[in-house]
C-alpha cells in the first residue's frame, strides 16, 4: 500500500516544553487516521509540522514517498488547521471561487464539492449567515477544490452541537468512499472510534499506541459474571494465573485478563471448583476503557 507520509523520530520543543518527543508513524493510501490525546498532546504541533508551519527541532518527514519536495507535495494536501476564515459579506461561491483564483483551480469543481457537503443549496447565501456547522462544512469544500490526496483537518467538530458532528462525521465517511486518505486530530473517543480505521494515540508528546483501531480495542477483553455466591465465585476466580483483576459491579463481577481465556474454559475450571455462574458475558473494551488502560499504564512507568 502506497505511503503518503512517513514521520520519523519527530520532535518540538519551545524552550522547556517539550512538545512532541520523537515520535514516528506512517500514514498509508485510502485510510483514515486519527491522532487522539487530550488537549496538549502534540496533535496539532505535529500537524504544523508536517505542513510547513512550525519548525521541527529535529528529526524528519516526508510526504508520498519522498519523491517531492514538501512545498510540491503540499499542493498534493488540503488542510483545515485553524477556524475557517472567508469573507463575512460574500456568498459561499463568492468565497470559494476566490479560492480557485489564488491556487489556480476551475469554477467546476465549486459546484461539486458544495453538493459534497451539503451547501450546494446555500451557495448564494452570505457567510456570515451560516450556523458554526455550516462554516466548517464551507471550509472543508475550500480544502477539497484541489482534489488533494490528503485531507488533514485538526479538532473538526470542536464546538458544534450533536447535529453538526453528526454532519461533519457523514461528510468525513463520504469523502474516505472516494478514495481520499484522511488524517484528524481529536481529543474525542467517539469521534476516532466512529470514523477512523487507524489510530495514533498521544499523551505529553509521546506515542502510546499506533495502529488499526480495531487492533487497539481487540485485546483480550474482560467477563462479566455471576453466581448465587459472587464471594466464593470471586475466591475461585482470584487464584486463576489469567485473570489480571476482579472489579465489583452492582450483583456481577467484572473480571480483567492479562491472557486469553475461553468462556468454556473458565467456566470449566469454576465448575471444578464447586461454583455454577448463571451469568458469563465476554466483553470487548471499548476505545475508550482502552485508552484509560493506556494512559494509567504510562503513568505508572
Amino acid at each position: 500500500m502506497e505511503t503518503i507520509l512517513s514521520i520519523n523520530n519527530l520532535d518540538k520543543r519551545y524552550g522547556k516544553v517539550h512538545a512532541v518527543k520523537n515520535i514516528s508513524f506512517e500514514i498509508k493510501k485510502g485510510n483514515v487516521y486519527g491522532i487522539l490525546g487530550p488537549n496538549g498532546s502534540g496533535k496539532s504541533t505535529t500537524l504544523g509540522i508536517i505542513l510547513n508551519v512550525v519548525n521541527k527541532t529535529s528529526g524528519s518527514y516526508s510526504w508520498f514517498g519522498g519523491t517531492t519536495d514538501t512545498h510540491e507535495a503540499l499542493k498534493k494536501v488540503g488542510a483545515i488547521i485553524e477556524r475557517p476564515n472567508f469573507y463575512p459579506y460574500m456568498t459561499a461561491y463568492q468565497n470559494l471561487k476566490l479560492v480557485c483564483d489564488i491556487k489556480g483551480i476551475k469554477y467546476t469543481k465549486i459546484d461539486e464539492k458544495l453538493e459534497l457537503v451539503g451547501l450546494l443549496d446555500r451557495k448564494d447565501s452570505k457567510f456570515r449567515t451560516y450556523s458554526l456547522g455550516m462554516k466548517q462544512r464551507l471550509a472543508i469544500a475550500s480544502a477539497l477544490l484541489n482534489d488533494p490526496e490528503i485531507l488533514i483537518l485538526d479538532e473538526p467538530t470542536n464546538g458544534l452541537d450533536p447535529q453538526g458532528i453528526r454532519q461533519i462525521r457523514d461528510i468525513i465517511k463520504q469523502i474516505a468512499l472516494l478514495g481520499t486518505t484522511i488524517l484528524l486530530a481529536s481529543h474525542l473517543l467517539d469521534e476516532v472510534e466512529k470514523v477512523c480505521s487507524h489510530a495514533v494515540v498521544l499523551r505529553k508528546g509521546e506515542i502510546l499506541y499506533t495502529g488499526s483501531v480495531n487492533g487497539m480495542t481487540a485485546n483480550e477483553g474482560f467477563f462479566e459474571l455471576q453466581a448465587d455466591d459472587n464471594i466464593a465465585l470471586k475466591a475461585a476466580l482470584a487464584q486463576h494465573p489469567s485473570i489480571e483483576k476482579i472489579e465489583e459491579n452492582e450483583d456481577k463481577l467484572l473480571v480483567y485478563l492479562n491472557n486469553p481465556l475461553e468462556g468454556g474454559t473458565l467456566n470449566r475450571y469454576l465448575f471444578e471448583k464447586g461454583i455454577c455462574v448463571n451469568h458469563m458475558l465476554l466483553r470487548k473494551n471499548s476505545l475508550e476503557e482502552q485508552f484509560i488502560q493506556l494512559t494509567a499504564k504510562k503513568s505508572s512507568n
